[in-house]
């Protein structure tokens, strides 16, 4: 059980290597931020199903992945923010588990709890389950899912961003969404 140091609330976001998680851990630093609140960084990185079947979690496993998950910490924190961020009280945590169910054991019932909204098929679905309906129906936190931007909302803010003579704000942009969006 991770501890509180004052006891008070935080914001807990759990990161993987997606547009998602990315989107999470840039609204959960803005969060704690904007509330003066503690940020806890967090990725599990669930158990190959041929080390949790022969039982072998001695073997180096575990701390391979918890390598490996400190490191995509370290990566995406440098993507989004270029490294920890300023004026924010940050604890990363990389653990072994089922991500959702880490998430909600780390969340406490005066916490935040950050997590991406990804886009994912049907069959991905079943061969992974989804995280943010895990936390969704078992965390005591607020939830907060964060859906990652669309194309369309990304070439809006570029054309809004053009201010050029003899440019109808937009339309270029519309059009070309449009086409990269449904080929013909």
């Amino acid at each position: 059980m991770i501890t509180r140091p004052e006891g008070g609330p935080r914001v807990v976001v759990g990161v993987d290597d997606s547009a998602g998680g990315r989107g999470a851990l840039s609204w959960a630093i803005g969060a704690a931020r904007l509330r003066g609140l503690p940020l806890l960084v967090a990725h599990a990185a669930p158990l190959p199903p041929h080390v949790s079947a022969a039982g072998q979690l001695g073997c180096g496993v575990t701390d391979a992945l918890r390598a490996s998950g400190a490191e995509l910490i370290a990566r995406v924190l440098g993507d989004v923010c270029g490294g920890p961020p300023e004026g924010v009280e940050m604890t990363a945590l990389a653990l072994v588990g089922e991500p959702g169910a880490v998430l909600v054991r780390l969340a406490g019932d005066d916490d935040i709890l950050v997590v991406g909204h990804g886009t994912r098929g049907p069959f991905s679905r079943l061969l992974r389950p989804s995280v943010r309906l895990h936390c969704a129906r078992r965390a005591r936190a607020t939830l907060v899912c964060v859906q990652t931007p669309s194309f369309d909302t990304i070439l809006e803010r570029l054309a809004v961003g053009d201010e050029t003579p003899g440019h109808e704000t937009g339309s270029r942009f519309r059009r070309l969404g449009r086409r990269l969006r449904h080929p013909l």
